[in-house]
């Protein structure tokens, strides 16, 4: 552990998506605390990501990884190299999101006075509505689905005061070394969705807390990478990551694990019935459902559209 204030390093995970990565690097050059380092780890981004990076911010610590490892898989590249230079807490962040300048001192206020604190996270708004994305969530792997995102498109005054949530959001969370060391790392084979869920579970089990704090605010641009919240990849993602997760963590009798099922792949059925990739994202959910049943894990397949 450092002496002094903490030391903290944000783990910017970049895959394509240039114009974003740059944008939040410019609003972490704003940030209001002086012992903050950022590293970006690019997931071999074939838009020249890597490139304006090291262009724009030459002081960056840039690690170009030399495939997609996926959200799991990058953040762990970039939590190892964060705890090996000695980061007393890490801050997972995604390359779609912005920070207010102040965002980062109400997170650490909060890690002072919760040493049992797994994650903290901020308040997490649309970038372009303002609306709530994220101000905690429900999670209980017995149920079927990954639960209600607390305050999900309400009015971001209505969420003030600091809350425990099931779920930690990894588009955005601060993690005491403490936690990350006693917890471990995220998990791999998900590659991308769920992996916040298993691991907020990990977390909960071995006697942490998780915590939002609204005076901390990121806007995101949600699911930016993958098409959007209701994109064929996040629906495939969702549905094979989250029955993964709930099967893992709460095994049930025969009933009760297909009741699960149904209720899990419907749900994401019924979103992707209301996107504008209405069959493309229902064959998804469905691809979703068939590849956790073969046990298939990792990146998705290669659709032929």
């Amino acid at each position: 552990m450092s002496s002094g204030p903490p030391l903290v390093a944000v783990v910017l995970l970049s895959w394509n998506g240039c114009e974003d990565t740059l944008a939040c690097l410019r609003s972490l050059a704003r940030v209001e605390y002086e012992r903050l380092d950022v590293l970006v780890v690019d997931n071999a981004s074939s838009d020249g990501s890597a490139e304006a990076v090291a262009r724009e911010f030459p002081g960056v610590d840039l690690v170009r990884n030399d495939s997609n490892l996926g959200y799991a898989g990058g953040m762990n590249v970039g939590i190892r190299r964060a705890l090996e230079v000695g980061a007393d807490a890490v801050l997972l962040l995604n390359n779609d999101t912005e920070v207010a300048p102040g965002f980062l001192l109400p997170l650490l206020a909060a890690m002072e006075r919760n040493p049992r604190a797994g994650a903290l996270c901020p308040k997490i708004l649309y970038a372009d509505s303002g609306l709530v994305w994220y101000a905690g969530a429900e999670f209980d792997p017995r149920r079927g689905y990954n639960g209600r995102i607390t305050g999900n498109r309400e009015p971001s005054e209505r969420h003030t005061s600091v809350r425990v949530t099931d779920r930690a959001a990894g588009a955005a969370m601060l993690v005491p070394r403490a936690a990350l060391e006693r917890i471990g790392l995220l998990d791999e084979p998900l590659f991308a969705y769920g992996e916040d869920a298993a691991w907020s579970l990990r977390a909960r089990a071995a006697g942490f807390t998780l915590l939002v704090v609204p005076d901390s605010v990121v806007r995101h641009r949600v699911s930016a990478a993958s098409g959007g919240e209701s994109s064929p990849d996040t629906i495939y993602y969702s549905t094979r990551n989250l029955l993964t997760v709930c099967e893992r963590a709460a095994p049930l009798d025969l009933f009760g694990t297909w009741r699960r099922r149904a209720v899990l792949v419907t749900a994401h059925l019924v979103q992707a019935a209301r996107s504008p990739a209405r069959a493309q994202g229902m064959r998804a959910a469905l691809a979703g459902f068939r590849d956790f049943r073969r046990g298939r894990l990792g990146p998705r397949p290669a659709v032929s559209l």
